[in-house]
């Protein structure tokens, strides 16, 4: 599973902090106020309250290494700036960046930004499944809980038909179209082009399927899965909290 961490817990960090801590704990935040790190710490393995824009703090709170960050500084520009350069000296891979102005948007991408962002949940709902699985290239919720996604082809149906695959019964999903790999390694230009799904058609290595189904089931075709420890945990809360209301309910009964 991959490390996420949250520098700032803005509208649009919080909105991929609650979906993200659905799949996984692996969750680092930090934040210059308490009151926004209380409302997350049960959600995440690990809190700070700090001075963002403190650099030996910030080096021991990202000593060890991260997969995605995710940037929400609600503060002037060049503290968004210097906090996406600090992430990107410290060697973080992937980094997204919350920005209310179009002008920074540049500027982010030359000190590490990966991605920029200028909307909240919306934006969140797009990219948190990209950042959750590393074969997702592009996702698009259409209505409910149907999702349209680019899933690059799983290993497991490589080398066979959509029809051996069987994969509207077995997964839940529907293969659309495909973008070939040969075809996209000989021509950049077809690098967005989908072609007609073909049934006596072989899957590839590096192939992209376009495909459509419920959020949960593209989430497991894609290589999401909820780990067990964190699954074991959310038991644990469930449990704990019926508890809870039992005895409340015996003690009102007695009084």
């Amino acid at each position: 599973m991959r490390q996420f961490a949250f520098v700032g817990l803005g509208s649009f960090a919080m909105s991929m902090l609650e979906r993200i801590a659905e799949i996984t704990d692996q969750i680092i935040a930090v934040d210059d106020d308490q009151a926004r790190i209380e409302h997350v710490k049960e959600m995440v393995s690990t809190a700070y309250t700090m001075n963002l824009l403190d650099e030996e703090a910030f080096e021991r709170v990202f000593h060890d290494p991260v997969d995605v960050a995710i940037v929400d500084v609600e503060s002037n520009g060049a503290a968004v700036l210097l906090v996406t350069f600090r992430l990107k000296k410290l060697g973080v891979p992937e980094i997204i960046v919350k920005s209310n102005s179009e002008e920074y948007e540049e500027l982010l991408r030359l000190v590490g930004a990966t991605r920029v962002v200028n909307s909240d949940r919306e934006a969140a709902t797009r990219i948190t499944p990209l950042v959750l699985s590393s074969s997702l290239t592009n996702f698009m919720p259409i209505s409910g809980d149907l999702v349209l996604a680019e899933v690059i082809a799983p290993d497991f149906v490589l080398g066979k038909t959509v029809i051996e695959t069987d994969l509207r019964r077995k997964h839940h999903v529907n293969v659309v179209a495909v973008k070939h790999s040969l075809q996209r390694n000989v021509n950049e230009e077809a690098e967005g082009i989908f072609n007609d799904l073909d049934i006596a058609y072989r899957f590839q290595a590096g192939d992209v399927l376009l495909v459509t189904g419920k959020e949960s089931d593209v989430f497991v075709f894609s290589g999401v899965q909820k780990t067990a420890e964190h699954e074991k945990k959310k038991v644990n809360f469930s449990v704990l909290l019926k508890s809870m209301f039992s005895r409340k309910k015996q003690d009102d009964t007695k009084k």
